[in-house]
């Protein structure tokens, strides 16, 4: 698919102004400009107008675009036009939190399942995604054809989990734990580190 060559920097964006799409077909808007995007979003107009050309023309000069229809187009880009099936792997705090935040906040995704070791929380339910032990994973991500799990173990533990990951034929790891993570080339891993993004924020707070 043509999204495959696309430059991860843009990639990256288009979550971006889907979320703002969003936002403005909520409000009844059904034209914005790229003006309008960037007053949004923080890119330049130009940068959001070579963005999207990238995947074809979507606008009219001097009107700009409609927001049902571009907000379509970049769904199917992506890959949300149909619902993405994941897990989270690890019911710790933050496996809850983002447990918690995709089933209420994320419509585009389904948590199928969440996996864990601890015996005293296999079996529970966050909200009504139940907890189950890691070694069902590779039976749940086949019968829910899985394609995203999003790792939340602690450090020690995320070579074991993202090997369980590979093997069962995930192939998109958003990894949370601390630990770079070492698996076949066929799954493609982004890690996310939050104490970084925290770190890197504190320079603009003491910049002034």
């Amino acid at each position: 698919m043509e999204q495959k060559n696309a430059p991860k920097l843009v990639i990256r964006r288009l979550p971006v102004y889907l979320r703002i799409l969003d936002n403005l077909i909520s409000n009844d808007v059904e034209i914005v400009s790229s003006r309008e995007l960037s007053d949004e979003t923080g890119f330049t107009a130009e940068q959001i107008r070579k963005d999207l050309a990238f995947f074809g023309a979507f606008g009219t000069r001097g009107t700009g675009y409609n927001t049902s229809f571009l907000r379509e187009k970049i769904l199917k880009i992506i890959g949300l036009d149909e619902h993405t099936n994941i897990v989270i792997v690890g019911a710790g705090h933050l496996g809850i939190a983002l447990t918690r935040y995709n089933i209420t906040k994320n419509p585009y995704v389904n948590v199928v399942a969440v996996f864990d070791v601890d015996p005293h929380i296999i079996g529970e339910k966050i909200i009504d995604v139940e907890v189950m032990h890691i070694s069902r994973l590779k039976e749940i991500a086949k019968r829910h054809a899985v394609k995203v799990a999003l790792l939340t173990v602690p450090s020690e533990q995320a070579p074991i989990a993202a090997s369980e990951i590979a093997n069962s034929g995930i192939s998109v790891i958003l990894n949370f734990s601390l630990s770079k993570l070492h698996v076949p080339d066929s799954v493609y891993v982004r890690n996310a580190d939050l104490s970084i993004e925290l770190q890197s924020l504190i320079y603009y707070a003491n910049s002034k």
